[in-house]
């Protein structure tokens, strides 16, 4: 069936203006009027979002990833940003099904997520301006929404009003079917929106698709107290199979907060402003806590006191790819996976037909360099003095990166052998 050309707007304040067209042409939405809402307005749905992007953080740890080697990096955060606004067109059961599955808001379900990204904001920088050698104090913490559309296709101008003024949401018309320029055109965003620690959009092209919806997330700080690289040396690892290893670890003192629960331990290691880094250990000999250790360990630390601490931490450079399909169907979403009906709003009869997230971390003495995307693609069909406590993570021990303000987790994974990428 021939593809009829029609206009793709977001909102009348929205006006879309090609660029260059060499390299490939990215068109691009400017003048997007946000919605201007209050956090404060927000607390209980916020809390639901914490509690959702929990859940989705402990589907993707369960996964873990394609790589298979126990080494797991995974942004929560970016899928629960992906799926909101997925959710924001959807309608019948499928709708019903995500509100029931990913536990979401029931009311105000977008204006919460606009609160929510408003709250990082004050972080935002170009992450092509990090030195990421030299992480900076000032945190960096940019997220970016972009929406790939077939410009033969009609896309509900609802939708794409509900997007640009909750999600600020960049409208890009292509042809799918060009995928000499289409393809390098999403690669190209993916690159910028990550200051080039992802090169490649993560879910397979296909030249039939006709939506691509994509959330970038790149974050990048320095530690409040740096690690010292003097006091970095090689000292035993156990990996999960027993094997004793050693890898570069640092060392430092300092007063952090701790606090311990059954079969764990757990530190909350500042960065110089705004985020915390999340260390959870299982005790010798017993099976890592899991997504619930780290729920556990973050309502226990919200109420420790600083405690003066020895912690050894090894450095880690990792990275992990998950096909979300698989991670949506553990979660119970096969209607949100098969539907040929409910996606109508966005595009009619639009099936979802590849999910995907790509992330990466850098964690050394000086600070933390972190990134991830998430995309869904759519086709539309019809030596301390003894009184110090010392936490070593020896072996394998869970983390997560969290915006202090809101709560949220932006990044979760898993240390298993820090030798591995």
């Amino acid at each position: 069936m021939k593809r009829k050309l029609v206009a793709v707007a977001a909102a009348a304040a929205v006006m879309l203006t090609a660029c260059s067209t060499s390299p490939p042409a990215l068109l691009k939405a400017d003048g997007v009027q946000r919605a201007s809402v209050e956090r404060c307005a927000y607390a209980d749905e916020l809390a639901l979002l914490r509690a959702s992007t929990r859940k989705l953080g402990a589907a993707l740890l369960a996964d873990g990833g394609q790589d298979g080697n126990g080494n797991v990096i995974s942004s929560p955060g970016s899928l629960l940003i992906a799926l909101a606004m997925l959710r924001a067109g959807a309608s019948g059961g499928t709708a019903t099904e995500m509100d029931r599955a990913l536990g979401l808001p029931a009311e105000n379900r977008d204006e919460s997520l606009n609160a929510l990204l408003a709250s990082l904001e004050e972080f935002d920088g170009d992450p092509a301006s990090v030195d990421e050698k030299n992480p900076p104090r000032k945190p960096v913490m940019h997220t970016a929404n972009g929406l790939f559309v077939d410009q033969g296709v009609p896309t509900g101008e609802g939708y794409l009003d509900i997007l640009a003024r909750h999600y600020g949401t960049g409208v890009y018309p292509v042809d799918f079917r060009d995928e000499g320029v289409t393809k390098p055109a999403i690669d190209a965003w993916v690159d910028r929106n990550t200051g080039g620690r992802i090169k490649k959009a993560p879910a397979q092209y296909d030249p039939e698709n006709t939506f691509s919806l994509l959330n970038a997330v790149y974050f990048a700080s320095a530690w409040n107290v740096p690690f010292d690289p003097a006091d970095t040396s090689d000292l035993p690892f156990t990996t999960p199979d027993g094997q004793q290893v050693s890898v570069p670890t640092m060392a430092t003192v300092q007063d952090v907060a701790y606090a311990h629960g059954a079969g764990w331990q757990a530190v909350e290691v500042p960065y110089a402003e705004g985020f915390v880094m999340r260390l959870v250990l299982p005790d010798s000999g017993t099976p890592g806590p899991g997504a619930q250790g780290l729920a556990d360990a973050a309502v226990a630390l919200g109420a420790a006191v600083p405690t003066t601490m020895q912690i050894y931490l090894p450095r880690w450079d990792q990275k992990s790819s998950f096909d979300l399909r698989k991670v949506f169907a553990a979660l119970g979403l096969q209607e949100m996976l098969q539907t040929e009906s409910d996606f109508n709003a966005i595009q009619q009869g639009m099936v979802i037909k590849q999910a995907a997230q790509a992330a990466n971390i850098t964690m050394a003495e000086k600070g933390t360099v972190a990134a991830a995307v998430t995309q869904i693609n759519a086709e539309a069909v019809s030596g301390v003095a003894q009184l110090l406590k010392v936490i070593r993570f020896d072996r394998p021990f869970q983390y997560e990166i969290v915006h202090v303000e809101s709560g949220l987790p932006l990044f979760m994974g898993t240390v298993a052998d820090p030798r591995s990428p």
